[in-house]
């Protein structure tokens, strides 16, 4: 298919990555939780924006670059780590009544998903190695070839996001009636941000 060298690979190689527990499955799960259906489609967006970034940060050359200068990708990766432990202890340290900190509006909620994507390594190094996998080269892959994948990544993530979402709230709406539960599902979320923040640091 125009300079993908196998679409029906492609699709399920974006499925698979998808399906991997991570940042962004943490992020749609925490804020459909905390705000609901709208919360956790704007999460949703946010992921699908942050693709985009990177999947054309890739096309551009930058995925080459990071490649060749290993310094500039393991400084993401600390950037990434950061972010995510700074954000998983504030989760943890949220006093009783206190609002949670992914408790907020519904546009912040997407710019959050946003900044997870775009400094979680997992998919930096997917744009940076895995993609380019799919392009032909001998088939002079130019914008209708990139537009496709890109279009491919946007529907599957949105729709995975669709599911995702719609199951997490079906579960909150039984658990938000607890407090118990709910405090101790923030821990929980908190400290599972800390640990990805850990093992992203520690990654070579």
């Amino acid at each position: 298919m125009s300079g993908i060298t196998d679409y029906p690979a492609f699709v399920l190689a974006v499925i698979l990555f998808l399906l991997i527990p991570g940042p962004g499955n943490l992020a749609l799960m925490t804020s459909t939780g905390k705000g609901g259906i709208r919360a956790g489609l704007a999460a949703t967006f946010g992921l699908i924006l942050g693709d985009q970034v990177l999947l054309w940060l890739a096309v551009g050359g930058v995925a080459a670059l990071l490649a060749m200068n290993p310094l500039a990708f393991q400084a993401v990766q600390w950037l990434g780590a950061a972010y995510l432990a700074w954000l998983g202890m504030r989760m943890l340290l949220a006093k009783p009544g206190q609002a949670p900190v992914l408790n907020i509006r519904p546009r912040h909620y997407l710019r959050q998903a946003l900044l997870i994507t775009l400094l979680n390594p997992k998919a930096i190094v997917f744009y940076m190695a895995f993609f380019p996998l799919f392009i032909d080269p001998a088939r002079n892959p130019g914008l209708t070839t990139y537009g496709i994948m890109a279009l491919s990544i946007a529907a599957l993530t949105f729709l995975y996001g669709l599911i995702a979402v719609l199951l997490t709230h079906l579960l909150a709406e039984r658990l938000r009636s607890s407090p118990i539960v709910s405090r101790a599902l923030e821990k929980l979320a908190g400290s599972v941000l800390i640990a990805f923040g850990i093992k992203l640091a520690v990654t070579r």
